[in-house]
């Protein structure tokens, strides 16, 4: 079918804010220039989940995309930034890593650095294989600055991403979409009204009886699923078999004197617990598998481990680790919570969010909406759950703890995919990530290696070029990026000269 003007969206209807709602709202009205009314229909009653926000990489290039100057966001937000995760006691208790932004050292000859790295260490160097990232040097260091664009610079090799305030960065993205003519109706949602040819959303109706009317819904109305799955049915798939914590209990805590660019997450006899550093607060929490834990004595575990006393009482979040059969729907499109939800292990929450908008203005339809533009929307998005699913299952799974948790989760069976990855690495030391994959070779190096997946051997070939002087190379390697990293300010320096927070006491 030929595309018209008449058969263009004329109206988009977003049902349910948060960060996942004003980032698709912000998205949307800087795609259509404004030539597509979108209306975003939010509750006040209804509250939201973000409880303080890890994200990624791929962040920067969303804000980017919209023309938003990174530092006002992070004024605005309270935002710090992340050069990655440490890891501690995951493993088992008194062992650490780091999983670093950027990945690690370029290669220095035609085999991969890391196989080099794995003849070393089986002749009795110590060194982590962290100690090979640009990121985590710094981030030891406590220290943090934007990279340079050059990249034969050994400064250019790494990646950032920002901690910042959930709700915040929503209110700071509803600025930015009502600026561009997004409109925003406070409202309980009460019916939603289908078409009889063909089930299509024709519209929702609130609570005081009025009708908003739509050709493309865009349900972001959490786990609640008020469309994709209370009007269209769409099943939504339990991944507890892999991924068995469903509970989380989250507060806040003052600002310390330490002020690190990174996230931390301390495994704990029945989950784990998260700290990542705001400019105005510490977001804590702990995530936990009710199976194997009460919520009182994960909250006493959480408010016992805190630096600090707690700002506020606990919050309790309850979750089921999945996805949706379809996220998208005849002519409904599921983002963030109602599409699925991803334990936040790994700070994917809002790249989720990001990468379905980015699926969506790219196959964006006509009012016919296309069966089989959302055939493949469904099919990408499927990839990219079950990839994230398994690179999180990995944690989990490749541990030697002893609690019963952690029993339970070493014996559990777990997905073909994950198995062939580890395969790969356990007998070889290969790395097969796809290109589809968000995690690449460099993630899955980092926490393979971090919760000591150890190789069987490494590459055949680092043994022939014996002309590599591998000792010296790697040694080099560390020295440079330890002196590099002195050399950029403190993250707290960084953020006082550039992006301090206003109206917030740091």
């Amino acid at each position: 079918m030929i595309d018209t003007p008449e058969r263009h969206i004329r109206r988009i209807v977003i049902v349910g804010g948060g960060s996942a709602g004003w980032m698709s709202a912000a998205a949307l009205a800087n795609a259509t220039q404004g030539r597509t009314p979108i209306e975003l229909v939010e509750s006040d009653a209804i509250g939201t989940i973000g409880v303080g926000e890890a994200t990624i990489p791929p962040i920067r290039q969303f804000n980017a995309q919209l023309g938003i100057d990174e530092n006002a966001c992070a004024a605005a937000t309270g935002g710090t930034f992340k050069l990655g995760i440490e890891f501690v006691d995951w493993t088992r208790v008194g062992q650490r890593y780091f999983h670093p932004f950027g990945g690690f050292a370029p290669d220095f000859d035609t085999v991969p650095l890391h196989h080099y790295w794995l003849r070393e260490r089986s002749r009795g160097d110590g060194a982590p294989i962290q100690d090979y990232a640009m990121a985590w040097a710094a981030a030891r260091a406590g220290r943090f600055d934007r990279p340079l664009a050059d990249r034969r610079l050994v400064l250019s090799m790494y990646d950032y991403a920002y901690h910042f305030d959930a709700a915040l960065y929503a209110k700071f993205l509803r600025g930015y979409a009502e600026r561009r003519g997004v409109a925003r109706t406070e409202g309980k949602i009460v019916d939603v009204r289908q078409r009889g040819a063909d089930g299509f959303i024709e519209a929702v109706v609130l609570e005081s009886g009025r009708r908003i009317e739509g050709d493309l819904f865009i349900d972001c109305s959490g786990f609640r699923a008020l469309l994709i799955e209370g009007a269209l049915h769409s099943e939504y798939e339990d991944w507890r078999r892999w991924l068995p914590c469903d509970r989380a209990v989250a507060v806040g805590s003052p600002v310390g004197q330490a002020l690190p660019p990174y996230t931390r997450s301390t495994a704990r006899p029945a989950g784990w617990q998260w700290r990542i550093p705001l400019q105005h607060r510490i977001g804590n929490g702990h995530v936990y598998c009710s199976e194997f834990t009460s919520e009182d004595e994960a909250t006493a575990l959480l408010l016992a481990n805190l630096e600090g006393e707690p700002l506020g009482g606990p919050r309790l979040i309850k979750f089921t680790s999945g996805a949706r059969r379809e996220f998208w729907s005849r002519n409904c499109v599921a983002i963030g919570l109602a599409a699925g939800f991803l334990e936040p292990l790994e700070s994917t929450a809002l790249h989720l969010v990001q990468s379905a908008i980015t699926r969506l203005l790219a196959l964006f339809p006509d009012r016919d909406c296309d069966p089989l533009l959302a055939r493949e929307f469904n099919r990408l998005t499927r990839i990219e759950y079950e990839r994230i699913r398994d690179f999180l299952i990995l944690h989990y799974h490749a541990q030697q703890r002893d609690e019963p948790l952690w029993r339970h989760t070493r014996a559990m069976p777990i997905p073909e995919t994950l198995q062939y990855k580890i395969d790969q690495f356990r007998h070889y030391g290969h790395i097969v990530a796809e290109p589809l994959e968000l995690f690449q070779n460099s993630n899955w190096l980092a926490v393979l290696a971090g919760q000591e997946v150890w190789p069987e051997r490494h590459h055949p070939l680092a043994d022939l070029h014996t002309e590599v002087d591998a000792t010296r190379y790697l040694a080099g390697i560390r020295d440079v990026l330890n002196r590099a990293a002195n050399s950029l300010p403190t993250h707290r320096e960084y953020i006082e000269r550039h992006c301090r927070a206003t109206g917030f006491s740091v």
